[in-house]
């Protein structure tokens, strides 16, 4: 089974962090919440999720990981100018595992530069933004690019846990 990288600070997407982890989790592979700081408490923006950060960016590596998953919301909004979290998606990238980025995920991998000639998908407000970031931009439940799984919105989640498991 894979072991699995949650990227997560407070105002995430309640389901998109909610459906994934549980899917992913109760399919056998192992999960660990990151965040900035251990034990910080994060509450998703509709309050129906709370988590507990396992581990921090600072203490984590992405030799110790299969895979990343990166809800939406404001969460990424709230890590990527974090130069721990931009290190560790290269990395994760640059070692091609899977990354999965559901709604305004994919602007932790546009802080990252990791979006240049690939076809993702986001929350459709972003798509200029993920295009000036130099990712060709496609609409669809669930776009696969080599080791990246990008999707629009909670609708989507069956799509995106579909397309993650396929890999893991």
């Amino acid at each position: 089974m894979s072991k699995i990288a949650f990227l997560l600070a407070n105002e995430f997407e309640d389901s998109e962090m909610q459906v994934p982890y549980d899917e992913l989790t109760k399919a056998g592979h192992e999960a660990d919440i990151i965040g900035l700081e251990k034990g910080q408490k994060v509450t998703g923006k509709n309050g129906k999720a709370e988590y507990t950060i396992e581990k921090a960016i600072t203490e984590v590596q992405a030799s110790d990981y299969d895979a990343l998953v990166i809800p939406g919301g404001s969460s990424p909004e709230n890590l990527r100018l974090n130069a721990d979290v931009l290190n560790f998606v290269t990395e994760i990238d640059n070692a091609n595992k899977t990354i999965g980025a559901i709604c305004h995920g994919p602007q932790i991998l546009a802080s990252a530069d990791l979006l240049k000639g690939r076809t993702i998908t986001s929350y459709p407000p972003l798509k200029v933004d993920m295009m000036n970031a130099g990712a060709n931009f496609k609409d669809g439940e669930a776009i696969v690019d080599g080791n990246l799984i990008t999707s629009r919105i909670p609708d989507d989640e069956p799509a995106f846990v579909r397309e993650l498991l396929k890999v893991l």
